[in-house]
């Protein structure tokens, strides 16, 4: 008698499971970064200069590091299973939008609460190195105090949410595509930065005037989408468990010990410093790099009277949808070519997308927007990361690429502090540096996780892996939310007191981060010889042919 299928064994049904996953993540990504891109506008309107930005974005990962809420969400994922967590996941991360919408919105200002929020929570700084980890600070307007409290609350749903979807596409993918899988979702969920940049603006700037609390409510809208997409995978999910007869709460209860088995490990430990240096020179970057880049690049932005700056009556379509139609062009063309079989299609859709990438890098130049010039970040990476996802599977080769993402990040973070700003004064000259740079930091941002999530797996038990990943991600959230305060703190310190939004200089703060990029290379080139000692198999491929 044949074995009964299930829905993972059916290809549509399990890459299904993925786009939900995916889709929620997408829309959590956007709303993650959905002030990044406005920076300047949130020091004119809400006066949050350098340093007030810096901590209410780092306080999205203050509860999950210091309250250990991370480590307690990894416990609830293994107790109680992927769908619970998920959906309890999309509720929280909802509750805190709705609280950072209300924040920076102008039914804020002038309210009892913003008078308390003014009085109170005003860290003094009597002891450095915890003032800049606390996310509330003397000085700071009540909105960003008030923002940060929303984005702990997100914070902790978005994190709980990215190892519950890890969780979820191992089980759904196990002795499958997981490497391709997991890079997929990344590159799908990635698109959401790119999003972030085109519409978080656009949505500010609506109807010719700013109000920055649009930017918000349009995230806030994305994280109802997202909550809906867990709940969706909740009922695939709970009928996976009906046909497979497994349980979602796990015979083996959780036991505090176990902790031990991943602490004790040292591969666990150089992928997790490793984790944490990569992407605090990533994620924290992702937040200020708009604002960088207004301040090292030459930009002529368009007239709003003419369709490069808008609409026209001959064109009414903004511009901005244009564009982002065109990135998703970009996005879906390059993502299906690696699936194509037939070398002609292939061949088609990756030239389709270098067309359309270049109309798209085009139409930033003209725009003349920061934002739109940074939005090209993931496309690369989208490109690329279910290639690498692939080969991670089929032949290995995962702390290799570990080494190279690191040495790539290395280089742009040093091209954006040293070249860039020599090419101040020439558009043309210093907007193709940029996207050059973006582009191959896309790269970097597809080689560290397309090789370094699948390789969890291969450190630690199965039935504590939902533990693994938690205490990664806590010990990566550390990071994310140290520097995003201390490139605030930076920047106010290397920069005269009250410099225009728009003429900071990010010398220091990128050599910092470029320095986290050396010092990642390092751990990398570490646990290559590691694994090569002690067999944990990183350089072996996932599937075994």
């Amino acid at each position: 008698m044949s074995e009964k299928l299930t829905l993972r064994d059916n290809a549509t049904m399990r890459w299904l499971a993925l786009l939900l996953l995916a889709l929620a993540m997408f829309c959590s990504y956007i709303f993650m970064d959905i002030l990044s891109p406005i920076k300047d506008l949130m020091q004119d309107t809400r006066g949050w200069d350098s340093a007030s930005f810096g901590r209410m974005q780092g306080a999205e990962v203050f509860l999950n590091v210091y309250v250990f809420f991370l480590i307690f969400a990894g416990i609830i994922l293994d107790k109680m299973g992927v769908r619970f967590t998920a959906v309890l996941s999309g509720a929280v991360m909802l509750i805190g939008g709705f609280i950072k919408y209300y924040a920076v919105s102008e039914s804020f200002i002038g309210t009892g609460l913003e008078e308390w929020f003014t009085n109170h929570l005003n860290w003094d700084g009597e002891f450095p190195i915890i003032g800049t980890i606390f996310p509330f600070a003397e000085g700071m307007p009540a909105s960003a105090k008030l923002a940060a409290i929303g984005f702990m609350l997100f914070g902790c749903g978005c994190e709980m949410a990215g190892i519950t979807v890890s969780r979820g596409i191992v089980k759904w993918f196990k002795g499958r595509e997981t490497a391709l899988a997991m890079g997929s979702e990344m590159a799908l969920a990635r698109l959401g930065v790119a999003t972030c940049m085109i519409f978080s603006p656009y949505f500010a700037k609506l109807g010719g005037e700013i109000h920055v609390d649009n930017a918000v409510k349009f995230g806030v809208v994305l994280l109802c989408i997202a909550l809906m997409m867990f709940i969706v995978y909740f009922f695939m999910d709970r009928k996976l468990d009906a046909q497979t007869g497994e349980a979602e709460e796990k015979d083996d209860p959780f036991k505090f010990k176990d902790l031990g088995k991943i602490f004790t490990s040292l591969g666990f430990w150089l992928v997790a410093l490793l984790c944490v240096l990569y992407y605090s020179a990533i994620f924290p970057f992702q937040k200020y790099a708009v604002n960088m880049l207004q301040c090292n690049l030459t930009l002529n932005p368009a007239d709003a009277s003419t369709y490069w700056g808008g609409s026209t009556e001959s064109f009414p379509i903004s511009v901005t949808i244009v564009q982002y139609i065109i990135m998703l062009i970009v996005a879906i063309c390059s993502f299906a070519s690696n699936f194509s079989k037939k070398k002609g299609l292939k061949f088609g859709l990756m030239g389709f997308a270098v067309i359309a990438l270049v109309v798209y890098c085009y139409m930033g130049y003209m725009r003349g927007t920061a934002e739109t010039i940074f939005a090209v970040f993931p496309l690369l990476a989208v490109a690329i990361t279910p290639i690498l996802g692939n080969y991670v599977d089929h032949k290995g080769k995962a702390a290799t690429m570990l080494m190279l993402g690191s040495i790539l990040l290395v280089i742009c973070h040093l091209t954006f502090a040293f070249i860039l700003p020599m090419f101040k004064g020439s558009a043309v000259g210093g907007t193709i540096i940029a996207y050059v740079t973006i582009l191959v930091l896309g790269a970097s941002f597809s080689l560290v996780p397309a090789a370094l999530w699948p390789s969890v797996p291969k450190l630690v038990d199965e039935k504590i892996i939902g533990s693994a990943y938690a205490a990664i991600f806590w010990i990566q959230n550390i990071g994310l939310g140290l520097f995003p305060a201390l490139i605030g703190l930076v920047l106010n310190s290397t920069n005269a007191e009250g410099t225009a939004a728009h003429e900071l200089d990010y010398t220091w703060a990128l050599i910092m981060l470029a320095a986290l990029g050396i010092a990642a290379l390092l751990i990398s080139v570490y646990l290559k010889a590691v694994d090569k000692k002690k067999g944990y198999g990183l350089e072996q491929p996932n599937i075994k042919e």
